[in-house]
C-alpha cells in the first residue's frame, strides 16, 4: 500500500467505533504501563516483599491472570457485546489499581492487616485487578475485527498496535514523575483515577458496532463453554499458541529484571525511561515493518521477529552498558513490529465468525504462559545475577533469556514446515 493510499485509508476506511475503541485502549494502556513500570520494583522495595516474591506477584500471578482469562471473558464479550464489557473493565481496573496503592500507603495499612500481611493483600488486589482487566482485550480487538474490512484489516491492526504502544510508552514518563515527586504508591492512584475516567468515556462515546448480517444471535453460556472446548481441540492452533509464549517470555523481563538491572547494575536510577524504549521503537517500526513484511506469510513474519527479538538479548549479555542496552532493546522492538501485527491478523482469520471474540481471547493465551514464567526467572535472575553471586557478571543473565528466544525461533521454523497451512507465497 502505497504511504498515499495508506493515509486516505486511515481518514475515511474506519469507522467512529474504530477510532473511539483505539483512542479507549490507548488510555487504558498509559495506566496499565504506567503501573507495569515500578511493579516489580513497588512490590519489592515499597511493599518490602524483595524481587523474588515481586517476579511471582507480579509476572506470574498478576500478568498471568490478566492475560490467561481473556479465553473465557473473550466469551462474555461475544454474549454481552462490547460496550458492557468495556464498562465492567473500567470498573472493576479503577477499583483494582486503587486497592494494589494502598498497599504502599500509611492510610491503607488497616485494611492490609485485616487481610493478613502484605503478601496476601497484595495478592488479592493483583487478582481483583487482573479480573477486570481480562475483559479489555478481547472488546477492543473484537471491535478492530468487526469494524475493518478485508482491504483495511491489515493496517486496521497496525494502528491499533502502534496506538497500543504510545500509551505503553507515554505511561512510564508519566509514572517517573509522580514517583519522584509524590511517591511510588501515587503511580497506582494515578492509574485507577484513568481507569474511572475510562468507564466514564466508555459510556458516553462508545457506540456498539454493528454486528454482522450473517452472524448468529448470541449464544448460550453452555454453548460458548462448549466452544471454548472445541477451541482447545484444536491442536494445531494451540500448539502454535504455546511456541509463541516463547517471544513473551522474553518480552516481560523489561518489566521484571530490567529495571532492577539498570537501576543496580548500570545505575541509571530513572529506570521507568529505559522501559519505554521498546514502545517508541515499535511506534516508529510497527507500520513500516508491516509495509515491508507484508508478502510474507505471517508465520515467516512472525519467525522473522522471533529471531530479531532473540538476538537483541544476546547484544545485551554481550554489552553491558546502557547505550548497548538501549541499542538491543530497540532491535528487540523491531522484532516485535515485524511479527505482532500479522499474528493478530494470523488468529483473526483462523476465528470462525461467531467466534471472533473466542478466538481473540485465545490469541492472548501465550502472553499468559509467557509471563507466568517470565516471572518466575526474572526474580531468580535479579537474586543471583544483580544481588548475589553472580553479581561479578550480571549481563550474563540476558544470555539466559537469549536461549528462550533460540529455541523458541527454531520451534517456529518447525512449526511452519510441518505444520501451518502452506497458503500464500
Amino acid at each position: 500500500m502505497a504511504l498515499s493510499e495508506m493515509v486516505q485509508s486511515m481518514r475515511t476506511g474506519f469507522s467512529r467505533s474504530f477510532w473511539v475503541a483505539n483512542t479507549l485502549e490507548l488510555f487504558e494502556r498509559l495506566a496499565y504501563y504506567g503501573s507495569k513500570a515500578v511493579l516489580a520494583v513497588y512490590i519489592a522495595d515499597q511493599i518490602g516483599l524483595g524481587p523474588k516474591d515481586a517476579g511471582w506477584l507480579a509476572g506470574s500471578v498478576f500478568n498471568t491472570l490478566l492475560y490467561f482469562l481473556p479465553p473465557l471473558a473473550g466469551t462474555i464479550v461475544d454474549r454481552y457485546g462490547f460496550k458492557k464489557s468495556l464498562s465492567l473493565c473500567f470498573g472493576i481496573f479503577s477499583l483494582g489499581y486503587l486497592m494494589i496503592g494502598l498497599a504502599g500507603l500509611p492510610v491503607g495499612q488497616p485494611l492490609v492487616a485485616a487481610f493478613g500481611g502484605p503478601k496476601s493483600y497484595t495478592l488479592v488486589a493483583l487478582i481483583v485487578t487482573a479480573v477486570g482487566g481480562s475483559l479489555i482485550k478481547p472488546s477492543i480487538v473484537g471491535t478492530v475485527a468487526r469494524t475493518t474490512t478485508p482491504e483495511t484489516k491489515s493496517l486496521g491492526y497496525s494502528l491499533y498496535y502502534t496506538l497500543v504502544n504510545i500509551g505503553g510508552a507515554v505511561g512510564p514518563l508519566v509514572a517517573l514523575p509522580v514517583r519522584e515527586n509524590v511517591g511510588i504508591a501515587y503511580v497506582l492512584v494515578m492509574s485507577s483515577t484513568v481507569s474511572l475516567l475510562l468507564f466514564v468515556s466508555t459510556l458516553l462515546f462508545f457506540k456498539e458496532p454493528e454486528r454482522p448480517a450473517d452472524l448468529p444471535e448470541a449464544r448460550s453460556m453452555g454453548r460458548v463453554l462448549l466452544d471454548m472446548v472445541r477451541v482447545f481441540r484444536d491442536a494445531k492452533f494451540i500448539l502454535f499458541l504455546v511456541i509463541f509464549s516463547g517471544f513473551w517470555a522474553m518480552f516481560w523481563q523489561v518489566f521484571y529484571s530490567l529495571p532492577f538491572y539498570v537501576r543496580d547494575v548500570l545505575k541509571f536510577e530513572r529506570f521507568e525511561l529505559i522501559e519505554t524504549v521498546n514502545a517508541w521503537g515499535i511506534i516508529f517500526l510497527t507500520v513500516p515493518a508491516t509495509a515491508l513484511a507484508k508478502k510474507l506469510r505471517p508465520i515467516r513474519a512472525m519467525t522473522l521477529g522471533f529471531a530479531l527479538a532473540t538476538a537483541s538479548w544476546f547484544v545485551m549479555g554481550s554489552f553491558p552498558t546502557l547505550p548497548m542496552t538501549i541499542l538491543a532493546i530497540l532491535l528487540f522492538a523491531s522484532g516485535e513490529a515485524t511479527q505482532a501485527p500479522r499474528y493478530y491478523e494470523y488468529v483473526a482469520d483462523l476465528a470462525p465468525k461467531e467466534q471472533v471474540g473466542t478466538y481473540m481471547g485465545f490469541a492472548f493465551l501465550p502472553i499468559a504462559i509467557g509471563t507466568f514464567f517470565a516471572g518466575l526467572i526474572a526474580g531468580k535472575l535479579v537474586a543471583y545475577y544483580v544481588q548475589g553471586p553472580g553479581s561479578a557478571a550480571p549481563q550474563r543473565m540476558w544470555l539466559w533469556v537469549g536461549a528462550i528466544g533460540a529455541v523458541s525461533t527454531a520451534l517456529m521454523l518447525a512449526y511452519d514446515r510441518l505444520v501451518a497451512p502452506r497458503q500464500g507465497a
